[in-house]
């Protein structure tokens, strides 16, 4: 794409992800951007945002002259929306993209639907935030994340070097994948982690409706490592249900790993518990640290802070005086001649890792 091209992008689902993507895309050389809102009230919060150039509650006008499609929709409604669009005119070479968790189900649906003068590849930005809608939208939410495409066959590689180009706005690592595949190891490294987490919270609250002691002993490590369970239920089940036919073998292998430690337990095999431990171990050693990815990364630190008046005060001056944003500090614990855990929120790496800096020149003790 060169300086002198005009390219519409019109970005069907103004929320977080969608917002992101119209921040990376507005205002440079060539690009417009129009955004559908399905309600009033809606558009005037993208209009109030600022994230896109134009906004329409009618979705033949933001399609109509359209180069690049966004549907940033919920996974349970992008086929209703490849089908609207299947039934407008659209400008001969328009490419239709989602962002959606799931691939397969819906390259499937833009296939069976034989799309007019365009074409349709799948698109799956690995990236997100704890926050939502488009007040949350950052054109920083993609950087050094990935974002999968999963074109099919039958569309030409210029095409999905043309999305490719667009998409490099958002400094974002573009991968190619097939869609089984997509859906394959997403199930596996993020579906099945947020059952896992629901499941054993759920565990937990009902051993809790007999000992309410479970729900106060569970604060700090527990509430960390269930932190997805609280993930919105709405979205959780449509992308489950369009993902189950991948996530019932998954599931079986989990179980299966389960009965293994069952065994383990039984046979009191501690040998078999230390390798069990030593290879899990290893393999998580060897993970990349890049961190953004499916499951939203946490920006924390912790320090052990003494029990002293105005402590906590001292420490958000430090910061504040570098311009380090904060946003949220608690403190684990907290007694009498015992050091206080206190654990410091940022909204990104860059903030946490100039904290660290700081804290750790002023002789705190500082932790990930």
């Amino acid at each position: 794409m060169t300086n002198n091209t005009k390219i519409n992008v019109a970005i069907f689902g103004v929320g977080l992800i969608g917002g992101s993507l119209a921040l990376c895309f507005k205002g440079k050389p060539g690009i417009t951007v129009t955004g559908y809102a399905h309600r009033q009230d809606y558009a005037d919060q993208i209009i109030a945002r600022g994230v896109v150039d134009y906004v329409t509650l009618s979705p033949e006008e933001a399609a109509r002259d359209a180069d690049f499609i966004f549907l940033c929709v919920p996974v349970g409604s992008l086929e209703s929306y490849i089908s609207l669009l299947s039934t407008l005119q659209l400008k001969p070479g328009c490419i239709i993209t989602d962002v959606g968790s799931t691939k397969a189900s819906i390259a499937e649906c833009a296939e069976r639907l034989i799309l007019k003068d365009a074409c349709f590849i799948g698109g799956h930005p690995m990236a997100g935030s704890e926050r939502s809608g488009v007040a949350a939208a950052s054109s920083l939410l993609f950087e050094n994340a990935y974002y999968v495409l999963t074109p099919a066959d039958n569309v030409s590689e210029t095409k999905v070097e043309s999305l490719a180009a667009l998409l490099s706005h958002t400094r974002a690592h573009i991968v190619t994948v097939e869609a089984h595949l997509h859906d394959q190891i997403v199930g596996a490294i993020s579906h099945l982690p947020h059952i896992i987490a629901v499941a054993l919270v759920n565990q937990i609250c009902g051993y809790n409706e007999d000992n309410s002691l479970y729900q106060t002993l569970a604060a700090g490590g527990f509430r960390d490592i269930t932190r997805i369970a609280s993930s919105d239920p709405v979205v959780w089940r449509d992308i489950l249900l369009n993902n189950r036919k991948v996530m019932m073998p998954l599931l079986k292998d989990w179980n299966d790993g389960i009965k293994q430690f069952m065994d383990m337990l039984e046979s009191e095999d501690g040998s078999a518990i230390e390798d069990a431990f030593r290879k899990a171990g290893e393999f998580r050693n060897e993970l990349p640290e890049r961190r953004k990815g499916v499951i939203v990364s946490q920006y924390e630190l912790y320090l052990d802070v003494p029990d002293h008046p105005g402590i906590i005060g001292r420490i958000t001056t430090e910061l504040g005086k570098q311009s380090i944003n904060l946003s949220n500090i608690q403190i684990i614990e907290s007694r009498e001649d015992v050091p206080g855990l206190m654990r410091l929120s940022f909204r990104n790496e860059t903030e946490q890792e100039r904290a660290k800096d700081l804290l750790l020149s002023q002789g705190y003790m500082v932790f990930h």
